[in-house]
C-alpha cells in the first residue's frame, strides 16, 4: 500500500518522474520513455513550462489547428484552435467558408464591466451597516489608490461599490459588490487585490465607527467569473433563398427546421446541454489558443444559460418575411495582456496572427467561433446527419488506435469516402485488408 510522501514538491523533475515510474509503474522504462519523451530540447522553453505551474513532470499537448476564411465585420481573419477533438476545426472551417460566401459574420461588443465582490457577515443593525458604508465608500476608492492608479491611466478602474443585503438567502450575509473596467487584461490579479484592500479599509473604519465590532466578519473577497455585463454578441444573416447549397435542397424547409432545432434547444435542458457544449467547441479551442481561462469562461456562460432558473440554448434564430437570422450573445471576460498572452510562445504566436487584437476584438473572434461551431453542428443534425462528418474525421482515429500504418491509412481513407464511417465497419475493414 502507497505511504503518503513529504517534501515532494522541493523534488528536482527527474526525482519526481522516479518516483511515479516506481511507485505507479513498477519501474518501466516505457513509462519513463512516454512521460521524457514530450519535454522540450530547448532546455529554456523548457523550463519556462515548467513554471507555469507546479510540480510539473512533462508537457501535455493538444494540437493547434487554424480555421480560414472567417469573414468578420467586413475582415478575414483566420481562427487559432487547440483542442483534441476530430471535427471541430473542420466545421469551423466549414462554417466560415458557408458565411464567407453570404455576408460573413457581425459582431460586436455590448458592455466590458466585469465584477468582484466582499462576502461578509454582520450581525448588527442594517441602519447602523448602511450608514457606515456610505461613511466609508470614499476612502475604499481612496486606499485603492495605490493599486488602481496605472489602470486608471489607461481609461480603466473601479466603476462603483454597492452595499448588497443578501440576508433573505443567507442569515447576517451582506457583500460590497464592486464593478470594474479592465480593458484589454482578464484582470483577475487586479480586481482581487482591490477587493482584499476594500476588505481591509472596511473591518479598520468599523472599528471607528462602531464600538461592537465583533458584529462584522469578513469572510472572503474574491472576483467573480459570472459576467452578465460584459457581453458581446455575434450574427449571420442572409436571405432564405441564399442559404441553398449542396446539402440545403430547399431552404425554406431549412430555415424552418433550423429554427425548430433552436427552439427545441430552448425548452429542453437534455438538448441544450449538447447543444451549448458545441458553441463551447469553438470557443474553447479558441479560448486555450489565446491564453485565456477557458474554465472561468465556461462556468459564466453555462451560469448564463440558467439566468432564468431553466438551462436553455446559447444561440438564438429567427425567420423575419425573408431573412434567416442566427446570433448569440454571451458574457466574455479575457485579456490580451498578461498572464500566459505574453509568456507563451504559442500564444504570441496565435495574437500575433489574430493582429494582436484588443480585449473587445478577441471578444468579438471567439463569440464567431461558437456560433460558426453551432451553425455547422446544426446545419449537419436537420440535414446529413451529425455522424457522417464527424465520423469521417473520426476515422484516422480509429486507425491510429489499431496500429494502422501509412498503406493501410491510404487505402481505407479512399474505401470510407463512399462507406459509412462506425468503429465497428473501421475495424472489419481494416481486418479484412490484412488477410
Amino acid at each position: 500500500m502507497q505511504k503518503p510522501i513529504s517534501g515532494f514538491s522541493k523534488w528536482n523533475k527527474s526525482q519526481k518522474i522516479d518516483w511515479l515510474i516506481n511507485t505507479y509503474f513498477d519501474g518501466s522504462t516505457d513509462a519513463k520513455q512516454t512521460v521524457e519523451q514530450y519535454a522540450n530540447a530547448d532546455e529554456k522553453l523548457q523550463q519556462l513550462h515548467d513554471e507555469f505551474i507546479e510540480n510539473t513532470v512533462s508537457n501535455f499537448y493538444l494540437p493547434l489547428g487554424v480555421a480560414p476564411n472567417f469573414l468578420l465585420n467586413d475582415k478575414l481573419v483566420t481562427v487559432p484552435m487547440a483542442i483534441e477533438e476530430s471535427s471541430v476545426v473542420a466545421a469551423a472551417s466549414k462554417a466560415a467558408k458557408f458565411w464567407l460566401e453570404r455576408g460573413g459574420f457581425k459582431a460586436e461588443v455590448l458592455s466590458t464591466t466585469k465584477v468582484g465582490q466582499v462576502h461578509f457577515i454582520y450581525n448588527g443593525n442594517y441602519d447602523t451597516l448602511q450608514s457606515y458604508f456610505q461613511h466609508i465608500k470614499p476612502r475604499l476608492f481612496e486606499e485603492a489608490k495605490p493599486i488602481t492608479k496605472n489602470m486608471e491611466k489607461r481609461g480603466g478602474g473601479i466603476l462603483d461599490i454597492e452595499l448588497r443585503d443578501k440576508t433573505e438567502q443567507l442569515d447576517h450575509y451582506y457583500q460590497l459588490h464592486a464593478t470594474f473596467e479592465t480593458l484589454d487584461a482578464m484582470g483577475a490579479n487586479f480586481i482581487n487585490s482591490c477587493l482584499e484592500q476594500f476588505a481591509q479599509t472596511f473591518e479598520t473604519g468599523f472599528d471607528a465607527f462602531n464600538t461592537d465590532s465583533s458584529n462584522l466578519d469578513i469572510v472572503m473577497s474574491i472576483l467573480s467569473n459570472y459576467v452578465p455585463d460584459c457581453i458581446v454578441r455575434a450574427e449571420v444573416r442572409c436571405p432564405i433563398s441564399d442559404l441553398k447549397d449542396k446539402d440545403i435542397v430547399d431552404p425554406q424547409e431549412f430555415a424552418e427546421r433550423f429554427n425548430q432545432a433552436i427552439d427545441i434547444a430552448k425548452v429542453e435542458p437534455f438538448r441544450a446541454v449538447t447543444h451549448n457544449k458545441g458553441v463551447m467547441n469553438g470557443i474553447d479551442a479558441v479560448v486555450l489558443a489565446t491564453g485565456n481561462d477557458f474554465r472561468a469562461v465556461e462556468a459564466g456562460i453555462h451560469a448564463y444559460a440558467s439566468r432564468d432558473g431553466q438551462y436553455r440554448s446559447l444561440t438564438h434564430c429567427s425567420i423575419d418575411n425573408d431573412t434567416f437570422r442566427f446570433w448569440i450573445e454571451i458574457p466574455l471576460a479575457l485579456g490580451t495582456v498578461g498572464g500566459l498572452t505574453r509568456l507563451h510562445p504559442l500564444v504570441k504566436f496565435c495574437l500575433e496572427m489574430l493582429g494582436q487584437p484588443n480585449a473587445k476584438e478577441l471578444m468579438k473572434i471567439v463569440a464567431v467561433a461558437g456560433l460558426a461551431q453551432n451553425f455547422a453542428a446544426v446545419k449537419s443534425l436537420t440535414t446529413t446527419g451529425i455522424q457522417q462528418g464527424h465520423m469521417k474525421m473520426h476515422l484516422m482515429n480509429i486507425l491510429n488506435q489499431f496500429g494502422a500504418n501509412a498503406t493501410e491509412k491510404k487505402a481505407l481513407v479512399e474505401h470510407f469516402k463512399t462507406e459509412t464511417v462506425s468503429h465497428s465497419a473501421v475495424v472489419s475493414a481494416l481486418e479484412n485488408l490484412r488477410h
